[in-house]
């Protein structure tokens, strides 16, 4: 059963940092489970975070919006990787990407840094819940990603929600994860 009351202050979360986020020029694009309740329209499980890619170039202005909002930096992964916040008790992760000459969406920093991401990453429709419009990472990338996750990083093995989200995608796509 989800816990509506986290939804809703997660879903006005997502609300307040896309708004902070084009107030300010910053491309951001769901990543994770949001990116597939938003592609499908509605909330289908607990979240225990909110997920996001961003550019690293925009890393120190993003930053800077969120803490204006009343966001907390929380320490974690290797700097240029990642951008990790709480705010009222609501975790947001925000994985930075970049881009190398090919023009390839790629890990920014960290062990992987320069790895490309999967083909087509940001380049999806964005997704709704309700009236709320957001950015998505393509959902036969999100698949592909959750197939893939433990194959490129063992130590990260797949978890039953990432079966279950790999189900619903293929359904919603009419089970076909490659277009």
């Amino acid at each position: 059963m989800v816990d509506q009351e986290r939804a809703r202050r997660q879903l006005g979360l997502i609300a307040e940092v896309l708004e902070a986020a084009r107030g300010g020029g910053i491309p951001l694009w769901l990543r994770g489970g949001w990116a597939m309740d938003f592609f499908l329209g509605e909330v289908t499980r607990d979240h225990g975070d909110i997920d996001w890619f961003a550019w690293a170039q925009d890393a120190e202005p993003l930053a800077r919006a969120l803490t204006r909002l009343g966001h907390t930096p929380v320490p974690g992964p290797p700097a240029g990787l990642q951008l990790d916040f709480v705010k009222d008790g609501l975790e947001s992760s925000f994985t930075l990407v970049d881009r190398d000459a090919a023009g390839r969406v790629t890990v920014a920093g960290g062990p992987w840094a320069g790895t490309p991401w999967p083909d087509g990453l940001l380049g999806g429709e964005p997704g709704r819940i309700g009236a709320l419009e957001a950015p998505i990472v393509d959902p036969r990338v999100q698949i592909e990603i959750k197939r893939m996750m433990p194959v490129w990083d063992p130590s990260r093995p797949r978890r039953a929600k990432d079966a279950e989200d790999i189900a619903r995608l293929e359904a919603a796509l009419g089970g076909r994860a490659d277009g």
